[in-house]
C-alpha cells in the first residue's frame, strides 16, 4: 500500500469517527469467512458499517481525538470497527448478540463521544433501549399531560350524558 492509499484510508477512518454516534472495536481472530459474512449482514441490517482496519492506520487516524490515549491500549491484534451514525447502542447490541453464539468474536471496547468503554461497558450499552424506543417513550411522556387534560375536559359532558341516559331508563321503567 503506497502513501496516497494510506492517507486516503486514514482520512476515511477519521471522517467516520467524526460522524459516528458510537463505534465498537472487535477482535475477529479465528472467525471463518461465513461467520464474518453473517456478522457483516447483521451489522448492515441495523445500519452499521463494519470494517477491518490496520492498527497503525487506526492509531494515526485518531491521534488528535480526545479518546486517543484511552483507545491505544486496545489496538493490539486483528482489529475491526463497527460504526453507527444513528443509534449508539446498535453496534454493541449486534456485537454482544453475535459474541454469545460465536465465541471467536472478542469485543475489545466501544467509543462514544470522548469516552472509551471496556468490554463490560459494551455489554451494558447493548442492553440500553434503541433510539426509536427512547423517542417513543419520550413522546408518550410528553403526550400524557395533554391526554389527561382532554379526558378531564370530556368527563363533564360524558357524565352528564350518562346521567340523562340513566334518567331516561328510569322514566321508561315507570
Amino acid at each position: 500500500m503506497n502513501r496516497v492509499e494510506k492517507k486516503d484510508q486514514i482520512d476515511e477512518i477519521r471522517d467516520r469517527f467524526a460522524r459516528m454516534a458510537s463505534a465498537v472495536v472487535t477482535d475477529f481472530r479465528g472467525l471463518d469467512v461465513q461467520s464474518v459474512t453473517r456478522l457483516r449482514d447483521e451489522f448492515r441490517k441495523v445500519g452499521v458499517e463494519y470494517k477491518v482496519i490496520k492498527n497503525k492506520l487506526f492509531g494515526l487516524a485518531v491521534k488528535d481525538a480526545p479518546f486517543h490515549g484511552k483507545l491505544v491500549d486496545y489496538l493490539v491484534g486483528p482489529t475491526a470497527v463497527a460504526w453507527s451514525f444513528d443509534d449508539p447502542a446498535a453496534p454493541a447490541r449486534v456485537a454482544v448478540t453475535f459474541a454469545k453464539t460465536n465465541d471467536k468474536l472478542r469485543i475489545k471496547c466501544a467509543v462514544i463521544g470522548a469516552d472509551v468503554l471496556d468490554d463490560k461497558g459494551v455489554v451494558s450499552l447493548s442492553k440500553m433501549p434503541g433510539k426509536n424506543e427512547l423517542l417513543g417513550t419520550m413522546l408518550a411522556t410528553f403526550m400524557a399531560p395533554a391526554q389527561s387534560f382532554v379526558r378531564l375536559l370530556a368527563a363533564g359532558p360524558t357524565n352528564f350524558v350518562y346521567l340523562l341516559d340513566a334518567r331516561r331508563r328510569q322514566m321508561e321503567e315507570k
